[in-house]
């Protein structure tokens, strides 16, 4: 099956979607992607519902064949400062701002946005598996963060980001329990039931 390459075909439209929201380290990431009205690829989902092999090749044919693609992301400190939905919707601002062109229009992954340099937006739950654009963002916001993460994960080498990625598993819990907290890591999330953040990074 395929999925339409937007809401609307005939503009210039943008979809977007971040990776990392629920994370215990790292930054979010958020990609902005702008296809042709004719891009058709069957293997374009959601990309949760892709394997890791999947995502990186459609990475490279969205990279190659997107109208525009951008993709940015916010620190953990911004996150701390700003809390993570609002740190979402000002990564898909910093991704939209760095596209070569200005669309017409934006669709979003989700129920929630804040307005874009006056350009009409759309809202779209499960839009990932929905339209070709927004699941494009999807990918390539993943993918992205996935690599961040694994390359973090040499510096870091006792919380396993190169499977976890950052997301809370028991494993990551545990040796945030053991080790402490990095500066990678959220101090606004709650890493440790029943234990204040700010004690794991004093260690």
């Amino acid at each position: 099956m395929y999925l339409p390459s937007a809401l609307d075909p005939t503009r210039l439209e943008a979809g977007c979607d971040e990776a990392g929201r629920g994370c215990l380290a790292g930054p979010v990431f958020a990609a902005a992607v702008i296809l042709p009205s004719d891009y058709k690829h069957e293997g374009l989902n959601d990309s949760k519902q892709m394997t890791a092999s999947q995502r990186d090749f459609l990475r490279g044919d969205i990279e190659q064949n997107a109208v525009a693609w951008a993709v940015a992301k916010l620190s953990p400190k911004e996150i701390d400062r700003y809390n993570i939905l609002r740190s979402s919707f000002l990564a898909m601002h910093r991704a939209l701002r760095r596209l070569p062109v200005t669309p017409a229009h934006i669709v979003v992954d989700g129920n929630r946005f804040i307005p874009f340099k006056g350009i009409d937006h759309t809202c779209i739950v499960k839009g990932d598996a929905k339209y070709a654009n927004i699941a494009a963002a999807s990918i390539l916001a993943k993918t992205y963060r996935d690599d961040y993460m694994s390359h973090m994960h040499l510096k870091y080498p006792a919380y396993n980001w190169l499977s976890n990625k950052g997301y809370p598993t028991k494993e990551h819990r545990q040796a945030i329990a053991a080790h402490g907290a990095t500066k990678l890591h959220r101090r606004s999330f709650t890493l440790l039931r029943g234990v204040d953040p700010e004690t794991l990074f004093d260690r």
